[in-house]
């Protein structure tokens, strides 16, 4: 019997804390929790196919590096902000920041259930570990930005002038060609090919996959400067 009281009176102040908790906390409180699965293209996917690869780039058009009478670039060519356009309520910023990042801390905010808050990521160009506490804070948010692999006037000079302003919205949202990198980094590559920057040598490999899959996705041209940085690069796998 003693027994039995002890466990029903441990049940009951269990119980009451556990109310009282519920009374403490919001019902929209931020969560820490690890990157859960998302729908979407991961930022790296495994051992790079290298045969795969060159064959990908061998079968990309050529184009000169500068196109004579290319109409000037304009970001605003390939849309405004943020889309969703894969409807799960968040923007891709949001989606990109929750799919990279090694832990992070959200909160829902209206159809969107991972409003990102904080979090930590490891940026793929420089290795660097970066942590931020409040990226509602515009230094912090800045810190860490979400980089076209393949820069919208990039894709502008080698092939996507010719584009609908819809393919070019989808182009500037494609999950498969963002990353989550730090900030100053991404400043520095601006919209250079692989001809002008270069990520760290051990993620060489990884981005040179990337930038040649998404332009054999979205059939874009390569210029001669560019295929030959990009087997340099392959060179690393």
């Amino acid at each position: 019997m003693g027994r039995r009281t002890s466990l029903g009176v441990l049940v009951v102040l269990l119980a009451i804390a556990g109310w009282a908790v519920s009374l403490w906390l919001p019902e929209d409180a931020p969560a820490t929790r690890r990157t859960p699965p998302v729908a979407t293209a991961e930022p790296s996917a495994g051992p790079v196919d290298v045969p795969a690869a060159r064959g990908d780039l061998a079968d990309l058009a050529t184009v000169a590096r500068r196109p004579d009478g290319l109409v000037a670039y304009a970001r605003t060519s390939f849309g405004g902000s943020w889309a969703d356009s894969d409807g799960n309520g968040c923007n891709q910023r949001d989606d990109v920041l929750l799919r990279d990042a090694v832990e992070v801390r959200t909160r829902p905010q209206g159809r969107c259930d991972h409003d990102v808050l904080a979090g930590t990521w490891v940026d793929p160009y420089t290795g660097r570990r970066l942590v931020f506490t409040d990226l509602k804070e515009p230094r912090q948010a800045q810190a860490i930005q979400i980089d076209h692999v393949v820069p919208l006037s990039e894709a502008w000079r080698s092939g996507a002038s010719g584009w609908s302003p819809d393919r070019r919205r989808a182009f500037a949202n494609d999950l498969g060609n963002l990353l989550a990198v730090d900030g100053p980094t991404n400043m520095s590559k601006s919209d250079d090919d692989p001809a002008g920057w270069r990520p760290r040598k051990g993620f060489q490999c990884a981005y040179a996959a990337r930038w040649i899959e998404t332009k054999a996705r979205w059939s874009l041209a390569a210029d001669v400067s560019e295929r030959r940085a990009l087997e340099e690069m392959l060179g690393y796998c």
